[in-house]
């Protein structure tokens, strides 16, 4: 068993999402006992066993469901009626989806940035704030989060991106957000998202097509970003912002 725990903290650390199979029932003759586990991956490797043959080959597909769906899911199969194990028994298997803890990057400690992380922090984000100004990316400001006292550009080249990192940029100049923008997006993230007025995100378009970028590649940014509510102050665009967030990792479409 110590192999298994083993295998899912090491996904943890590396960022992998993989599913976990547990035997959460018995009846009868069966290969494996109640409580035995098995980690398995999107592309079908495993730790474990719950009890190998036909029974785990279902259970690997079982598995690779759930995390395209980020669903658990219950696989309950009679062995031999079902899978023409000479058993005779029933097994009851559980399988969760294990998801690395979302990252949000925040680029910019302004007003906006420190609202959105205070929201991100309620939905259990880890964070990490990128403003090369000493005066706004404090420990007083962002106790929780990560701090980068770097020149944002530097830093984004060095991003890593992948379905369980989010970005927000909300810098104190255009001139930054536009850079950032062209940086970031040709990476797939769970989220990118840009403050702003129409206008400007109009703008940031028209001079990166102008620079040759794929008019597609747009169709990823978050702009203006939130969900409509009326929002003006820092904890009301933080609260439209949040909101988007719950909505796309809940596959809801969100009112742009």
């Amino acid at each position: 068993m110590t192999e298994v725990w083993q295998a899912l903290l090491r996904a943890s650390e590396r960022g992998e999402a993989v599913a976990l199979a547990t035997v959460v029932g018995v009846e009868g003759s069966a290969p494996r006992h109640r409580g035995a586990r098995m980690v398995i991956w999107p592309d079908g490797r495993i730790v474990g066993t719950i009890g190998g043959g036909t029974l785990e080959h279902r259970v690997i597909a079982e598995a690779q469901e759930a995390l395209r769906l980020g669903r658990p899911r219950r696989y309950c199969v009679n062995l031999t009626r079902d899978l023409g194990m000479c058993c005779g028994g029933a097994m009851d298997v559980y399988i969760e989806p294990q998801r690395p803890r979302d990252h949000l990057l925040i680029f910019g400690a302004g007003h906006v940035g420190l609202a959105a992380a205070r929201q991100a922090e309620l939905l259990g984000f880890r964070l990490t704030v990128v403003d090369d100004r000493e005066e706004w990316n404090t420990i007083e400001r962002f106790p929780t989060a990560e701090r980068v006292v770097l020149d944002p550009r530097s830093f984004c080249r060095a991003v890593e991106p992948g379905p369980y990192t989010w970005v927000l940029v909300t810098t104190h100049e255009h001139a930054l957000d536009q850079d950032l923008v062209e940086l970031l997006l040709p990476h797939d993230f769970a989220w990118l998202g840009l403050i702003g007025s129409k206008t400007k995100v109009t703008r940031f378009f028209l001079r990166l097509r102008a620079a040759g970028m794929d008019p597609a590649r747009f169709e990823r940014l978050h702009s203006p970003v939130g969900i409509d509510i009326g929002a003006e102050t820092p904890a009301e665009i933080a609260v439209s912002i949040a909101a988007q967030w719950v909505a796309v990792r809940n596959r809801v479409a969100p009112a742009r």
